[in-house]
């Protein structure tokens, strides 16, 4: 059975080879060239950062690495997290990440099922009203005396309340809730006596996977990259983000008093150089090792709540 499920399919490659133009292979050619020479581009400054943190200090500075590391070195990341403010941005920057996202994941879904429902009243204004804070907001300053009036400042919540839900994400996840959350299943429920919030709870968010996973890759990313909103708001250092962590040491110079005390001026700026490439691979780590189990939710959460109005 195998082999006559083999032959058939070499029978199909063998004809769809034997249909194609020469206009065919021509773009089939081109097409390849082009994705390559877009994989070679997004690829290899990946693989020159990663290297570049993996290699002596001097070598880094005088440009000898190329592809691979040039005299292999653990130094940058010893460096990395023998600084205490590192270690505690990333703790930091993992909580805003965790709670930011179950904040927004749990107000774009209030927000946008209610849009998403054909007899709720006044949805088209009140979208409206929604899409406009999309184009005119109040500015910095109004926000800024908001979040203080708020009591926010200097504290953990003012990094995840003030920008919990964006409009943009909750008109993609109601048009999600449109096209895949048909109206009969909603009347059967209603038949048993479910409510809307249970509804929502037992039926709609186990039936959202696609959309809920790649909103929560949106905030989390955003969350992650927190940088400006740590800025204006956070004062005290045990609760600055990695980002604003690696801002310090960066553009500062602040190496922690460990670092300083043991090297000279000299290499101390080398070290500087190699946590560049070092800093960059550990603040990206986490995405890198969570993309690839919500990339097969991706395309699918994107084009669904992305398709009709």
């Amino acid at each position: 059975m195998n082999n006559l499920s083999n032959y058939f399919q070499k029978r199909r490659i063998a004809s769809r080879k034997m249909n194609e133009t020469f206009g065919d292979k021509i773009f089939n050619v081109v097409n390849f060239l082009f994705a390559s020479i877009i994989l070679i581009a997004v690829l290899y400054p990946v693989v020159y950062v990663v290297s570049s943190s993996f290699s002596d200090p001097l070598a880094v500075i005088t440009g000898q690495v190329r592809l691979l590391p040039v005299g292999f070195t653990l130094e940058g990341y010893r460096s990395v997290f023998r600084h205490s403010q590192v270690v505690t941005g990333y703790l930091n920057s993992l909580w805003y990440m965790g709670v930011g996202v179950t904040i927004s994941i749990f107000l774009t879904v209030l927000a946008a099922y209610p849009f998403s429902r054909k007899d709720f009243l006044d949805r088209g204004k009140l979208m409206g009203i929604f899409a406009f804070t999309m184009f005119f907001g109040g500015g910095m300053i109004p926000t800024f005396l908001l979040v203080r009036n708020l009591g926010l400042i200097d504290t953990r919540w003012a990094m995840v309340i003030p920008g919990g839900a964006s409009v943009f994400n909750i008109i993609v996840m109601r048009t999600f809730f449109q096209n895949t959350i048909p109206d009969e299943l909603l009347e059967s429920a209603k038949m048993d006596g479910c409510p809307d919030f249970t509804f929502v709870l037992k039926v709609v968010i186990p039936l959202s996977g696609p959309i809920i996973a790649v909103q929560s890759l949106f905030y989390g990313l955003g969350q992650w990259n927190g940088f400006f909103t740590a800025l204006l708001y956070l004062r005290s250092t045990e609760l600055f983000p990695l980002q604003l962590v690696l801002r310090n040491i960066l553009l500062i110079g602040d190496m922690g008093e460990g670092v300083i005390d043991l090297a000279a001026d000299a290499q101390r700026e080398w070290l500087i150089a190699l946590m560049r490439y070092s800093l960059i691979v550990v603040s990206s780590l986490p995405f890198m090792l969570f993309y690839p189990f919500v990339q097969k939710f991706f395309v699918k959460g994107m084009l669904v709540g992305a398709i009709k109005g």
